[in-house]
């Protein structure tokens, strides 16, 4: 009886790895310095403009996922009345990126830095885009 264990279960190993083999041809996972991924959204009550930087993709024709750097242009008012800072500010985040043919969907985060009023954070956010 235990024969037939252990052939059912070399059996079933034998063909699980024949199925991950074949879903790994037919899925490519890489790494990235750029993209090429122009992506505008909104976090914190302010936007931004970003690129993606370096990345790990996962594709599968169509649809792409990836998860990385976004170096990015925020831009938001500064409403304190004590010193104006300047409305468009170089920032890095971080995030996901999910693509489908030429359109991209983003959800990144940006860190807030800690002011006399408030507590530095992370903030998630929302950004469509264009791969060109």
């Amino acid at each position: 009886m235990t024969h037939y264990i252990r052939l059912t279960a070399l059996s079933g190993m034998a063909l699980l790895c024949s199925t991950f083999s074949s879903l790994a041809q037919s899925t490519a996972v890489k790494s990235s310095l750029f993209e090429g991924i122009i992506v505008t959204g909104y976090t914190d009550k302010s936007m931004y403009i970003n690129c993606t930087g370096p990345a790990v993709k996962l594709s599968k024709k169509p649809f792409s996922l990836m998860a990385g750097l976004l170096p990015s242009l925020r831009i938001k008012e500064d409403k304190s009345t004590a010193s104006q800072n300047t409305t468009v500010t170089p920032t890095l985040g971080f995030g996901a990126t999910a693509l489908y043919k030429h359109l991209a969907l983003q959800i990144p985060f940006f860190y807030n830095a800690k002011t006399s009023t408030q507590n530095g954070n992370w903030k998630a956010g929302i950004g469509i885009g264009y791969k060109f």
